[in-house]
């Protein structure tokens, strides 16, 4: 979550809203390029 804050506030351009998995956090941003990426925080035991 705090990267998201971070990165939503430098401009960064996410495709969606952050997700629940069962093996954690996760939300897709593009990049420069128009590359997707995944930016996943694990879940805690």
């Amino acid at each position: 979550a705090r990267d998201h804050t971070r990165m939503r506030e430098a401009g960064v351009t996410f495709l969606e809203e952050p997700r629940h998995e069962p093996y954690g956090s996760v939300v897709v941003f593009q990049d420069l390029y128009g590359n997707r990426w995944d930016l996943l925080q694990p879940a805690t035991a």
